[in-house]
């Protein structure tokens, strides 16, 4: 059986094309197991897999927590939020105690860009990271790309725009890796201010007009604005950012061919986008909901391989 050429999921950029082609293709598997009226398989019923969140989160947790009771491992969920970290405990003390507890896999989200590859480097246990600061969240990548390649197929030549708070944003540099890696074009479109200046040297198009944006690609990936990282202001207000960068049903609409409406989630409805593109045919935003757990649980099924 085909197996990955890393033990751990800590970004796109570790991964190979192979690698990518291997979890997509295992995902296509595991969504036919979900919607079977028996979800659950036996593949990991000797794993436990820790979940431990240093920031908020509903879609990604829930989604791995789903993907890991679907696979049968045992699960342990760890919060910061209650935990001695409070008390000052370093973060490799806290992921020691929990791997004394004999956990094989670590599900980690950490505020600090680069924290699953330090953990990596130093224990045992295979790392999957679900979101570092604002670097990386491979998974996202991945269920999008699963996503579009159910809408359009292969990947390559395709164009994909990535709109919004690219910045702040570690779905859209995860996004970037793995659509190159399948050979789509990619442009990235937002304020002069939410677009890094390091996104030139990534060979990514760069635009700041959205109706062009929109007019020139195949899907279109709107990220949100993100409010809880920014610490000056990156624009006016709300209401003149969705102005100039939200999108309309009736722009959906007004365009010469339909399109791939998709966000990561969650929805700032009425900034990013309007109530009636979020649901409208162009969207898939429910999809990749879906879709995430498929590709969460062909990641941890390939890791646990690797064992």
């Amino acid at each position: 059986m085909p197996q990955l050429s890393t033990r751990h999921l800590l970004g796109i950029n570790t991964l190979t094309v192979n690698d990518i082609q291997l979890i997509l293709e295992t995902a296509t598997q595991f969504k036919e197991v979900i919607n079977r009226p028996i979800k659950k398989v036996p593949s990991l019923r000797d794993i436990t897999i820790a979940n431990v969140f240093f920031e908020n989160s509903t879609r990604t947790r829930l989604s791995f927590e789903l993907a890991e009771k679907r696979l049968s491992a045992d699960v342990v969920n760890f919060s910061a939020s209650g935990s001695s970290v409070k008390k000052g405990e370093t973060l490799l003390d806290t992921v020691n105690n929990i791997l004394a507890m004999k956990v094989d896999m670590i599900v980690m989200r950490h505020s600090s860009p680069g924290a699953p590859h330090y953990l990596a480097s130093r224990i045992p246990a295979n790392v999957i990271n679900a979101g570092d600061g604002t670097h990386e969240h491979p998974t996202q990548a991945l269920l999008d790309s699963f996503s579009m390649r159910e809408k359009l197929g292969d990947l390559a030549g395709k164009r994909i725009a990535i709109i919004g708070d690219i910045t702040h944003s570690r779905v859209a540099l995860s996004n970037i890796y793995c659509l190159q890696k399948q050979g789509a074009d990619v442009m990235v479109c937002g304020p002069t201010t939410l677009i890094p200046k390091h996104m030139a040297s990534l060979g990514v198009r760069i635009g700041h007009d959205v109706r062009e944006a929109l007019a020139w690609c195949d899907v279109a990936n709107v990220l949100r604005i993100q409010l809880e990282r920014q610490q000056i202001k990156y624009f006016p207000s709300l209401r003149e950012y969705s102005l100039y960068y939200g999108i309309s049903r009736q722009m959906l609409d007004e365009l010469d061919r339909p399109i791939v409406l998709m966000h990561p989630g969650p929805i700032n409805r009425g900034v990013e986008l309007t109530s009636d593109a979020a649901d409208s045919p162009h969207s898939i935003i429910l999809d990749q909901v879906e879709n995430g757990v498929a590709v969460r649980m062909a990641v941890l099924y390939l890791l646990a391989q690797e064992r």
